[in-house]
């Protein structure tokens, strides 16, 4: 497959919160070329079944979609999920089944009943000082694209933590709950090999996106308009043309459409070192993670 075949890119900003609408959730789109990344639906407050939607009915035509979550857990470190759980699914595709199942009756693609399950908390960091016993202290569990993250200066968060502004574990789980619902329509890089033609999704880390256009990694969120065009010259974008603040949701999503972009055609990227088959079908990976 020719990674450079894709017409459009789209990131999502994700929001694991609690309730039906979050202003954390911003999707920007672009096309080849050099214009700007444009908002959908800029003065919207989007639900996750909204975005659900969007990505099932209007995604335009070969689009490489990416999406600010963590498409799964930690997996190759004790070779399980969720080691000593019975239940514990052998693969990512498994793993979204399992979530989706189990907070069947979470409204706005919530995740609450999932966390609570008596055999999976003690996996988890909670709030109220509440540590599973699998936690794994300290930082957590790490996925071996989180590794590589690391590695380039980045500073992840385990998704088995719900604790403080650095949760990534709700957001992550409730984008499992759409992957799942997107089975057998867009495939998943790289659980799903790239599709030689139609719409892909993969996960991205802002942070990535924001290095790429001249930002450091303790300061990649731009909250200024005029920022935010400074980053798109240095991702060989026209600017967007914003004057004064803007939230670093949007900046985010504006920025990261227009790096994928630019990086999708590298073909170097989609084969990094440390992606092996088990990996790709159990823990999945980052794109830009080399």
């Amino acid at each position: 497959m020719r990674p450079d075949r894709f017409r459009h890119f789209a990131a999502i900003d994700w929001s694991g919160a609690a309730g039906e609408r979050h202003a954390g959730i911003a999707v920007a789109i672009c096309t080849q070329g050099q214009a700007a990344p444009d908002l959908v639906r800029p003065a919207h407050r989007w639900s996750r079944a909204e975005v659900l939607d969007w990505l099932r009915h209007d995604l335009p035509a070969d689009t490489l979609v990416g999406m600010d979550l963590g498409i799964s857990l930690a997996f190759a470190d004790r070779g399980a999920f969720l080691p000593g759980w019975d239940g514990s699914p052998p693969d990512a595709r498994t793993l979204w089944a399992v979530v989706d199942a189990i907070c069947a009756d979470d409204a706005h693609l919530g995740v609450s009943s999932f966390v609570d399950h008596p055999a999976i908390a003690p996996h988890f960091r909670r709030h109220g000082g509440r540590e599973g016993a699998q936690f794994g202290g300290g930082r957590g569990r790490f996925r071996v694209t989180e590794r590589a993250q690391e590695a380039m200066g980045c500073k992840p968060y385990s998704n088995f933590n719900l604790v403080g502004a650095a949760q990534v574990g709700k957001s992550s789980l409730s984008g499992m709950r759409v992957l799942h619902r997107l089975s057998g329509h867009i495939p998943v890089w790289p659980v799903d090999p790239l599709p030689s033609h139609g719409p892909a999704i993969c996960e991205i880390y802002t942070t990535i996106a924001a290095m790429a256009a001249g930002r450091t990694a303790n300061r990649s969120k731009i909250r200024d308009g005029g920022e935010l065009d400074l980053a798109l010259a240095k991702l060989d974008s026209r600017p967007f043309g914003h004057a004064g603040a803007i939230d670093d949701h949007r900046s985010d999503a504006i920025v990261t459409a227009a790096w994928l972009r630019r990086a999708a055609p590298d073909s170097a990227l989609w084969r990094p070192a440390g992606l092996t088959r088990e990996i790709a079908r159990t823990e999945g990976w980052t794109f830009g993670a080399r």
